[in-house]
């Protein structure tokens, strides 16, 4: 399955509407939990009866949004899909489907653009992740993408048990025989891996490996590898695919737990000390129209109503003239709007999930060019 990319996310992002309305919808499909079709379809159903109800949405958002509950009603391979992203808007002939690996908020937004917030949660989770498994006989890398396995390899070296030739055992040959055999395996390990990173490339490594096999293979590494080197699994080396992949997912998301506290606690310094950081919706729409956004931090699931203009294209917390003298119309989520500025000033957007931290300083902050 196709993972969503950057540039799709931008794509959509930078689609202009002229005054028309965009309907986006994500729907959680987790087999998991909706274990029919139609399960998944009532969710759909109810999100479709409020958003009817709305006074923006009018006949032609209506009939963009029962082209999406069509295509729901298509079907999707559920053994490779759990959530879907669809936008459609017949005016600015607009109709894309992403069918994701993982599941999503269900949630059907009417906006004059298409609400990427969730697809970039999305894409901070598609980093590639490899697990190393390493004994003294077999190495085996796995790597996954958004729990996906898209690459396996392994190698094995036989030692040799019955290694006991007479001559070589009087000159007590046979223990250090084996260990330079076993230190050629981890060095195999070690190649294995880095040929896996030449040819399909990850992000992250970790490793299962016991502890003086661990510390060997460690130091065998490319250090390429060693730089991405992020963790030593609390799993067997040789454990079965499924166990690996779950200690995968989660190392996944200790790894980016640990980047999103990193990065809020450089914008919590920032906004404390030499002005290159603000917090809060107010100030972060306000450095956005001044174009000095480099990096946008918002919690997962933050919304508020908002003001944008038209005219120049700034957004507000409070309406309704703008600073360029034009009148002002109220949007239903100024921070999805805020979100979409920033993508189309080509800043780098991280959507944090349950980082207390960040709800403090206002849920959501953005560190500065300048």
């Amino acid at each position: 399955m196709p993972v969503i990319s950057e540039d799709d996310i931008r794509a959509l992002a930078t689609v202009r509407s002229n005054g028309a309305l965009v309907a986006s919808c994500y729907l959680d499909i987790d087999g998991a939990r909706y274990v029919r079709p139609a399960d998944y379809e009532r969710a759909l159903d109810d999100m479709v009866r409020r958003a009817r109800r709305r006074p923006e949405v009018d006949q032609d958002v209506v009939a963009d949004i029962e082209r999406i509950v069509a295509r729901v009603a298509e079907g999707f391979d559920r053994t490779t899909t759990r959530g879907l992203a669809l936008f459609a808007c017949d005016a600015c002939d607009l109709f894309v489907v992403h069918a994701l690996p993982v599941p999503v908020r269900n949630e059907l937004v009417v906006n004059p653009t298409p609400a990427v917030g969730q697809l970039e949660l999305v894409l901070q989770q598609s980093e590639k992740v490899a697990v190393l498994t390493v004994d003294k006989q077999h190495a085996r890398v796995f790597v996954y993408r958004l729990g996906e396995l898209i690459e396996q390899v392994e190698r094995t070296d036989e030692i040799g048990r019955d290694y006991d030739t007479v001559g070589e055992h009087d000159r007590g040959g046979v223990e250090q025989h084996r260990e330079e055999m076993t230190h050629q395996h981890l060095r195999h390990a070690a190649d294995l891996a880095w040929s896996v990173y030449q040819s399909t490339g990850f992000d992250h490594l970790v490793l299962a490996a016991a502890e003086g096999v661990a510390s060997q293979i460690e130091a065998d590494l490319h250090p390429y590898l060693r730089e991405r080197l992020r963790a030593r699994l609390d799993v067997r080396p040789s454990a079965p695919e499924p166990e690996l992949r779950q200690a995968a997912l989660d190392a996944e998301r200790a790894i980016e737990a640990s980047r999103e506290a990193a990065l809020v606690e450089e914008l919590r310094a920032a906004v404390n000390g030499d002005g290159r950081g603000v917090a809060g919706i107010g100030p972060v729409v306000d450095a956005l129209a001044e174009r000095r956004v480099d990096r946008l931090l918002v919690s997962d699931g933050y919304a508020v109503e908002g003001w944008r203009c038209d005219t120049c294209d700034r957004l507000a917390t409070v309406g309704r003239t703008c600073t360029c003298g034009a009148e002002m119309v109220g949007i239903p989520d100024l921070v999805e709007e805020a979100v979409e500025a920033a993508l189309g000033q080509s800043c780098q957007v991280v959507v944090c999930d349950g980082n207390a931290d960040l709800d403090v300083l206002g849920r959501v902050g953005a560190l500065l060019r300048y």
